[in-house]
């Protein structure tokens, strides 16, 4: 980490609505670091993508609402001739490619740089350059209709970084991908970031695209940032609701009420969810009689965590000594009771 190289501290965003104002983004206070890989996660209507307009100078803060600094400019107040300077060290990826249909890959790739006044020798160099980096070097002449939905991506990772920005902006880039292609493209822009320094902001409603790539993580709910950090600290130790409904919808760790129903019906015994995060450890073996009965794992940073569901046998004083044993582990327990006298534990 090194300095950070966006900003925002109390930052609001509000635009005019048929019944009143809309608060957008609403004092939102945040810190990316030059090089890093930052994810910013919501649902729809969370305020992500204006978050991302206000970044790119293409929507302004609301007057006295806040300051934001993006790659050493003071964004509110700048001219036009500052702004254009300071668009130029951000790339922006679009969840629907965004490209000229009537253009062919290379066209398409080197229309920043003709923008930006380079000259034809030097386009094309550039232009080779990034092609060959993002795998698609065959289809210099070939046009978008003849492109799959993962290469028009490369495409747009290609023009994104043609003009060599400091920052890349990804709003929902791999949404309209499918997995395997989800999967390459953000391989894509681990290189991106890893070899090319380029610092990167990834904007998505889904869970595991920031979990595969991003170090931190904000979520936004109704304009505001609930809750930031270390990825695996916000996925693994979620404290707002919208984020363990995040968790949940990726995860599928923790059961359900008509799932716990079903589990009492098979299991008479003491059911207990068990967090596992990989600064607790699990060791069954001294549990004596203990079964697990649901659950699932998965990895953040190389790192595990989620939930198992145990059914642990035998009298109440051995289960309730064993579920302390847990907890003094350091691992977060939820007891929910026996089919014939059940706890209604939070999930």
């Amino acid at each position: 980490m090194t300095s950070p190289i966006i900003t925002l501290t109390d930052v609001s965003k509000t635009f005019k609505g048929k019944t009143g104002p809309i608060r957008a983004v609403d004092r939102v206070s945040l810190e990316i670091e030059a090089g890093e890989v930052f994810g910013v996660i919501g649902h729809s209507g969370a305020g992500k993508s204006t978050l991302v307009r206000l970044i790119n100078a293409l929507e302004s803060v609301d007057p006295g609402s806040g300051g934001l600094t993006v790659a050493g400019h003071q964004v509110p107040g700048l001219g036009e001739r500052d702004l254009r300077a300071l668009r130029s060290q951000i790339g922006m990826i679009f969840q629907g490619f965004n490209l000229l249909s009537a253009k062919t890959v290379a066209v398409n790739v080197g229309y920043p740089l003709k923008l930006a006044g380079w000259s034809q020798a030097a386009r094309a160099a550039r232009v080779s350059e990034l092609l060959e980096f993002t795998g698609i070097a065959d289809k210099a002449d070939s046009y978008p209709s003849q492109l799959s939905g993962g290469q028009k991506q490369r495409v747009g990772i290609a023009r994104a970084l043609a003009a060599r920005p400091s920052i890349l902006l990804a709003d929902e880039a791999t949404s309209a991908l499918d997995p395997e292609t989800t999967r390459d493209v953000l391989d894509l822009l681990v290189r991106a970031n890893r070899e090319l320094g380029v610092t990167i902001v990834l904007i998505t409603h889904v869970m595991s695209v920031v979990q595969y790539l991003c170090g931190r993580t904000a979520v936004m709910e109704e304009g505001r940032v609930v809750e930031s950090g270390r990825t695996y600290d916000v996925f693994s130790r979620p404290k707002a609701a919208v984020t363990r409904k995040f968790v949940q919808t990726a995860l599928h760790d923790r059961p359900t009420p008509a799932t716990i129903k079903r589990l009492r019906a098979r299991h008479p015994g003491r059911l207990a969810i068990v967090t596992v995060a990989s600064d607790g450890g699990l060791a069954l073996g001294a549990l004596e009689a203990a079964a697990i009965v649901y659950g699932s794992l998965t990895e953040v940073e190389g790192r595990p965590f989620g939930s198992i569901t145990l059914e642990l046998t035998g009298d109440d004083d051995v289960t309730s000594a064993a579920l302390g044993r847990l907890r003094s582990a350091g691992l977060e327990v939820v007891d929910l009771g026996t089919a014939a006298d059940p706890l209604g534990g939070a999930l």
